[in-house]
This record gives C-alpha cells, structure tokens and sequence, in this order.
C-alpha cells in the first residue's frame, strides 16, 4: 500500500507539528487500540485520548448519526461523557459537524471566535476562554455513506491542513471499527427478536385460547397447565371466587389427551346430600322412593374424558369417602347396585376454601386431601394482576358490546383509573358483570367513569383530580386528552397530533413528560430499534 500524500511532502515531514515518525507511531498505536478493543464502548474514547496525548489535539469528539439517520449524536470523548453532552444532537446542515455530515467534505476553521456558524454545543469553550482556537472536523464514511464526524481542536500555530490529513486517515481507521460495532449491533438485535419471537411463540402455546391475561402471575398459571395437560393426573386447581377455576380446568381438558372426550361439570355446592350419591355414581331403578328407572351418574357421563368436581370442599365426609375409591382405584358402584364399575376418567378438582384450615377443624379427610391435591394450580385474584385488567376490560367490552348490539369504542381514562384503583373481591367475575352494566348505560360509544356500578364510584376512584397548582391542572388534562387520542388511533402518534391539532413531536415530548406509560398502554417492545413513522422513538 502506497503511503498517503501528506507523508511525500518534505515540508509535512519537517514541520515542528505533525514529524513524520510521531504521526507513523500514533497511527500504529490507534490501529492496535481499534483491533484490540473491536467492539468495545471505550475503543473510540482510548483513539481520541492517543491523539490528543501524542499530536497535542485537545477536545477531541467523535459524533454518529442516530438509527433514523435524521441528526448527529455524542458517539465518544476523551473525556468521561456528561449528562449535557448525552442530550446534544446536531442535524444534517446545522452548524459546522451538521454540515459535513450533509456535504461529505471536511472542514477547517481557523479560529472558533470568527465562525457565525459554529455551535459549540458539547465542549463550551466560549465559557472557558477558549474560543481562540482553531477547529478541524473530517467526515466519518462506511463505503459512500457518512455515518458520523471526527473533530478536535488545535492551537492556531498549528498545520490544520496536515491535521486534517492525520484526522481523515484516523476517521477511515474509526469507520471500520464503527462498521464492526454496528453489525455487532444488528447481530445482537436480531438475537434479541429471534430470543423475542421464541418466547412469545412459548407463552402463546402456554396460554389458553379462552383465558385473557399476560401478566407475571397468569404465565406461570399458562406453564402449570401446559405441564400437567399431556397427562392423567389429578389436578386441584385453587383460588378466590372469580377468578376462573372452569377456565383452567377447561384449558387442562381441552389441551390434553382428552380432549375429543367429554368433560362433565359437578357444582358440588348445589347439590343436597339426599342427591349427591345419585348424581355422581347414578342409581338402579327402585334403590330408593322416587327411582323409577336406571340413571347414569356424571361420572359414567364422563367416561374417557374428565369430570370436573368445582367447590370441592363443600363435600360432605360421608361423600369424601366415597370419592376416595373412585380416585384412588377408578372403581364405584350405582345406588343399589352391587357391580362395580370402572371409571375411566380424569379428576379435576377446584375449590374457593382453605382446605388446610379444613382439615385442622376435621371438615376434611387428610386422605382425600392427599389425593385430590396431586398437582395443584393456584389462582391470582384480580387485585394481584392489574396488568391484565385493561385487556380483560377491552375484551369482555367487546363481548358485550356484541351481545347488546351497542358498539364501544373505548374505555375512557376516568372509567381505567376508577377500575384501577377498586379492590376487586368478586375478581374477574365482578368485572364481568362491571362491564355489562357499563356497556348497557353507555349512550355514545364510550365507557365514561359515570357509566360504571355504584360499587366503584367511591370519593377515591371518581374524584377529579383538579386540586393544586394551574399548572398541575392543566398537566391532568393534557395526560387525559393525550391519553384518550392514542388510544382511539391505537397508538399511532402521528395520528394522536392530527386528531389533538398539534405536532407529533409535540405529542412525544408531553409523552415523556407527563410520565404516560405509553409502552404499557399498547403493549411496545422495550428492545432498541429504529422509530417507525407514527411511533414513539425507543
């Protein structure tokens, strides 16, 4: 490889600033910190401190263009990078660094103090005395595109011609180990999707198609039924009124082996204890007054499916026992009927009680509890999984909006916080009916706080919250207005600022501002990637 034209230049090679076998040294040194430190955050920092330790260069400043390749950004200092100078951006054309990242071609500016144009926005040498130096900034290319800038400052005795042939050919050097960095990069996010997508595509098969909910709490319940579905063991699924024992017992059902089968449902607290006997093993014609032909008890019904035994522990002892037999050796006999009969069946059990407290009091056989509790799965109440509310919201919304013909839109922010803030004690099963009754007062398409049951118009929940200063009013109403656009445009920015009659960098900057929990709101990734149009920027 030829050597570069400014070393064929006797008078570059003899002058006091840039001697031919120091530049030779500190371009040998930058080429092994670059190969030694590929990839590294601080390989660009240690370049910049070479040269200004070497050469005398002084505020040396490498600047990237951003993933929307819209504006120039801190890429590295010699020094520690401040708070201020994370926050500082130059776009194509402003201000010296904006122009040559547009024009390609480097730039020379003998002294600082005499250009109208330059920005000082990173170093403020203006406010240290230092705005006498001269400045030399050279483009930063990866084939034909410029993706940053190099620049640092020199005395005014200095060469700036020959110290902008020494930056240009540490600038190529720094386009590779940029290239190297970014593709580590895209590498890296294409893992982070790819790790993304599996996981998502895991808790999809995980998840039943008739339970809603994403949070902590359900995923773990998805996993639980996703282990026991494939088999035939005996399943207790426990938790609160409401929360959805038949649905997951259901999802255990239909996931599994069984599925084709029947599965046969027993509410156990609405059955007496004359009838429980009859219902569950069936009876012969004239066993009892009343037996006028033979019946067939659920768990003949449930031959080679499951039988699904809800409020468990409303069983009686006497019918505790019974159920042992059936459970423990898949055998029982009808109401006077001396056959015993096989019970090819699966068991799931579900119950609202403490069982433990149960069986300390002697309400509960320790040997039924043994066997019923095989494989338990417990239950969240609503109030443990407020992630999930807005979506089961919207879901059982349009539910009903369907079964009463009355189309919503939306749910407004009054009527989320209002839900947000109640306790919940009759869990999703009190939302449901929450909704129903919502969706019947609802008179324009909207599910307005007023709307909502006696049950949540509670001081706390409906107040509004228009106490303190005006600016915390008016901050109130912004997050509310802003709020409620996105969510009719299903969080498309740049229509939220057609809708409110403002810019959508506007909308951005109030996003960020008033704290609104917009990733949460439209379930968005957390991952980095570059903003599409209508998006908030990652």
């Amino acid at each position: 490889m030829s050597e570069p034209d400014a070393y064929k230049n006797p008078q570059c090679a003899s002058c006091a600033f840039l001697p031919r076998e120091k530049v030779l040294n500190v371009l040998s040194h930058v080429a092994q910190l670059l190969s030694s430190q590929a990839g590294a955050e601080p390989a660009l920092s240690s370049v910049l401190e070479s040269l200004e330790q070497e050469l005398g260069m002084e505020r040396g400043t490498v600047l990237l263009l951003s993933p929307d390749r819209s504006e120039l950004r801190v890429g590295a200092l010699s020094d520690p990078l401040l708070p201020e100078q994370e926050t500082v951006r130059y776009r194509k054309g402003e201000g010296i660094v904006g122009k040559v990242l547009e024009t390609g071609e480097p730039a020379i500016i003998p002294r600082i103090s005499e250009e109208p144009e330059f920005g000082d926005r990173i170093h403020h040498r203006r406010e240290s005395g230092g705005d006498q130096l001269s400045f030399v900034c050279v483009p930063i290319r990866v084939g034909n595109e410029v993706i940053g800038t190099l620049s640092a400052d020199f005395q005014q005795s200095d060469s700036l011609a020959d110290a902008q042939q020494v930056l240009s050919i540490v600038a190529s050097m720094v386009a590779s180990e940029i290239k190297v960095r970014r593709e580590e990069q895209q590498a890296r996010e294409v893992l982070e999707a790819e790790n993304l997508r599996l996981r998502n595509e895991v808790a999809d098969r995980f998840r039943p198609e008739n339970i809603i909910g994403n949070s902590h709490a359900m995923k773990l319940v998805y996993e639980r039924i996703h282990q026991v579905a494939a088999s035939d063991t005996t399943v207790l699924i426990r938790g609160e009124s409401g929360t959805g024992k038949e649905l997951a017992a259901s999802a255990i059902h239909y996931n599994g082996p069984r599925a084709k089968q029947p599965f046969v449902k027993v509410n156990c607290a609405a059955l007496s204890e004359t009838l429980i006997e009859s219902e569950l093993f069936g009876h012969e014609k004239g066993s009892f007054t009343g037996a006028f032909k033979d019946r067939v008890g659920r768990i003949e019904e449930a031959e080679g499916g499951t039988l699904f035994l809800d409020e468990i522990g409303e069983f009686s002892l006497a019918v505790q026992i019974m159920l042992l037999r059936v459970i423990q050796e898949r055998e029982f006999q009808r109401v006077g009927s001396n056959r015993v009969r096989k019970a090819n069946v699966r068991i799931i059990a579900a119950t609202n009680r403490d069982l433990e407290a149960a069986l300390a009091q002697g309400l509960f056989r320790q040997d039924f509890y043994y066997r019923i509790n095989v494989f338990p799965i417990v239950l969240p109440p609503l109030r443990d999984r407020k992630d999930d509310l807005l979506q089961l919201a919207d879901h059982l919304v349009r539910r009903y909006g369907r079964k009463l013909d009355k189309p919503i839109h939306r749910i407004s922010t009054m009527a989320i916080n209002m839900m947000q803030s109640y306790h919940w004690p009759g869990n999703v099963r009190e939302l449901e009916n929450c909704i129903e009754y919502a969706v019947l007062l609802s008179t324009d398409g909207v599910i307005h706080g007023h709307d909502l049951p006696p049950t949540l118009q509670t001081p706390d929940a409906n107040k509004e919250p228009m106490s303190g200063s005006l600016q915390s009013r008016i901050d109130v109403l912004e997050k509310d207005a802003i709020i409620d656009a996105l969510k009719r445009t299903s969080g498309n920015v740049t229509a939220a600022s057609r809708d409110l009659g403002i810019t959508a960098r506007m909308v951005r900057y109030k996003i960020e501002k008033l704290g609104i929990e917009y990733r949460k709101l439209f379930n968005r990734s957390k991952k980095k990637s570059v903003p599409v149009k209508g998006d908030v920027p990652t």
